[in-house]
């Protein structure tokens, strides 16, 4: 069986917005770097929705810490696909990016898909923005659609979604 690397959370104390995401792809296993797969969107979506001076790429991710912007995954593990991951590796992850919240309380989190938010708050019903009833309290908690190229809302609408996060820079 193949054996791929978790990728490293980029996070420090204070920021002003944590970005989580499902888990790695393959491609960011292979490159050690968020959201690197070709067909991703975020670097170009942080960018158009004005959070970014700029479109970073994949192996600058680092440089987000700077800009008071964190990474990390729901699940550590990389797959394929987020349907690979299992209900327990869910829920462990979920318990892990609930500590991870409460030690660094960045001001805002977004949840990069609607589904890391499902997993993370057990909650079936999800709307785009801001939650009212936060999981961890005192901390905004901002669901925005995923940047997989797979995602069929389009471009523009989705980046009308993470321009809200502009609230929290």
């Amino acid at each position: 069986m193949l054996h791929l690397e978790p990728i490293p959370d980029h996070l420090k104390k204070e920021l002003k917005i944590l970005f989580v995401g499902f888990n790695p792809s393959i491609r960011s296993s292979e490159t050690g770097f968020h959201y690197a797969n070709p067909t991703n969107r975020f670097w170009k979506i942080l960018y158009q929705a004005g959070l970014t001076p700029r479109k970073y790429l994949p192996e600058e991710n680092i440089e987000l810490l700077a800009l008071g912007f964190g990474l990390t995954n729901i699940v550590s593990r990389p797959t394929k696909k987020a349907a690979d991951l299992s209900k327990e590796e869910y829920a462990e992850g979920a318990q892990l990016l609930k500590e991870k919240i409460q030690q660094i309380r960045p001001r805002a989190v977004c949840f990069v898909g609607k589904g890391v938010y499902q997993q993370f708050s057990k909650r079936k019903t999800v709307s785009w923005g801001v939650q009212k009833e936060p999981v961890v309290s005192g901390i905004v908690e901002y669901v925005a659609p995923s940047s997989s190229g797979l995602v069929r809302i389009k471009l523009d609408d989705i980046i009308e979604v993470y321009s809200g996060l502009n609230a929290y820079t």
